[in-house]
């Protein structure tokens, strides 16, 4: 399995904290129901109950914790989430709005913490039976500005600093160049409507709504 099956759609928004793919993804999956199409939104880490208990060890564990694992862990909680809610979703021809999926492994735990991407792409497609979003968009700022919109209050992966979030954005350029058909680069220093317009221009011509 490489695309997702039946009618169902799978969508996913990516980028550094802080970019406001939360906000998108909400607004799109607002923007279906009113299409009439059915469609739940998914956020990584998390979204089932394993996945979520997953998602409070990723982003707050107060112990040192080794890249691997947390590679490891995190796409440990995608399997989770692909098994138990994604796919069956997508079977009954819901569309899946997801904040995160496998590609953000490749950009944090590959980009950021430098671990072989290669590597990180064949776990993932182990844990995701090789579940490809149908597109993807990733919403690019700049690291400082995404800095800006943060708030105080940050997780264990959040408070890496701006270096890390360069790199992880430096892989998510990378990710736009080798796919440009899959991940659509949007510009995340717009309002946040003309974000969404951009994004809803895009869905309207691949999908045909």
């Amino acid at each position: 399995m490489t695309k997702s099956i039946s009618n169902g759609k799978f969508i996913t928004l990516e980028g550094v904290d802080g970019c406001g793919k939360s906000t998108q993804a909400d607004k799109l999956v607002e923007k279906l129901f009113e299409t009439d199409i059915s469609a739940v939104t998914v956020r990584e880490p998390g979204g089932d109950h394993i996945s979520e208990s997953i998602r409070k060890l990723l982003l707050h564990a107060e112990e040192s914790m080794s890249d691997r694992a947390e590679a490891l862990l995190m796409i440990a909680s995608r399997a989770q989430l692909t098994d138990k809610v994604i796919l069956p979703h997508i079977i009954n021809g819901k569309w899946v709005v997801a904040d995160r999926y496998a590609d953000s492994t490749l950009a944090y735990q590959g980009g950021g913490r430098g671990l072989s991407v290669n590597a990180l792409e064949e776990i993932n497609n182990f844990g995701t039976y090789t579940l490809k979003p149908d597109i993807t968009f990733f919403i690019d700022i700049p690291v400082e500005k995404a800095n800006e919109r943060m708030s105080v209050s940050r997780d264990r992966i959040e408070r890496e600093g701006a270096n890390f979030q360069q790199r992880v954005r430096d892989q998510y350029l990378a990710m736009n160049t080798k796919e440009p058909e899959r991940v659509i680069l949007i510009n995340g220093e717009q309002s946040i409507d003309k974000v969404f317009e951009d994004i809803w221009s895009i869905m309207k011509e691949k999908f045909s709504l």
